[in-house]
């Protein structure tokens, strides 16, 4: 079994003072994907999965998922949602909108659970 961790660095395409601050946002980043290795090596061996491969990339999500998905032959592609409305996905972008309809294999979108107030 495969598994892809990936983190997106936002603040690479922002330029000017932002770029004073790039090498600490990177340090913070690597630092999260290796707690979340960590986290999910932990949760596969706890379920008895023991046959995973964990991959940390970065770029655009979207692309980064997709391309993931055709160099492990991936089955089945999952991925979460935040419930955005239609405006807020058509400004930012839906990255499980785009998988399911470029990646190459099914693609599962798990919604975020309802809150109850």
């Amino acid at each position: 079994m495969n598994c892809s961790l990936i983190y997106y660095d936002a603040l690479a395409c922002a330029g000017g003072a932002a770029g004073d601050f790039l090498p600490l946002v990177e340090a913070d980043l690597q630092k999260t994907a290796a707690r979340v290795s960590d986290n999910a090596r932990q949760i596969c061996e706890s379920k008895s999965v023991n046959d995973v491969a964990l991959e940390v990339g970065e770029g655009d999500p979207r692309y980064v998922l997709c391309e993931a998905v055709d160099k492990h032959h991936a089955a089945i592609l999952v991925v979460g949602s935040h419930g955005y409305g239609t405006v807020k996905r058509a400004v930012l972008g839906s990255v499980s909108d785009y998988c399911a309809h470029h990646a190459h294999c099914n693609v599962m979108i798990v919604k975020k659970p309802k809150t109850k107030h």
